[in-house]
């Protein structure tokens, strides 16, 4: 594990080893597992307008003028609570490392 991952598992109260099996990571509970990646990793993956949750549409004060089978690229936190929603894939990779953050493809 590299010291960014070890400084995030101090942050949210996990105590990481080297060599962590799949079966230790068994042994967590669902809120630990959720923000193991928390605050640097993020998730990108597509989803189309019809999909976006209504609360993050009404908390970024968002006006949504686009058809509803529009692609759109989400970024998630690694808890999974929505980040920002970009219309193109790179853009929402470099706007995350513009950050410092990790992203990562999930489909």
């Amino acid at each position: 594990m590299n010291k960014q991952h070890e400084a995030d598992a101090a942050n949210s109260g996990i105590e990481w080893k080297l060599g962590m099996s799949a079966e230790d990571l068994r042994h967590l509970s669902p809120e630990t597992f959720a923000n193991i990646g928390m605050p640097s990793i993020v998730y990108v993956r597509e989803v189309l307008a019809r999909d976006l949750d209504v609360e993050f549409i009404d908390a970024m004060g968002a006006q949504m003028d686009i058809a509803l089978d529009t692609k759109l690229f989400a970024v998630h936190a690694a808890n999974g609570q929505c980040m920002a929603v970009l219309d193109d894939r790179a853009a929402a990779f470099a706007g995350a490392r513009q950050y410092d953050l990790e992203p990562q493809s999930v489909h």
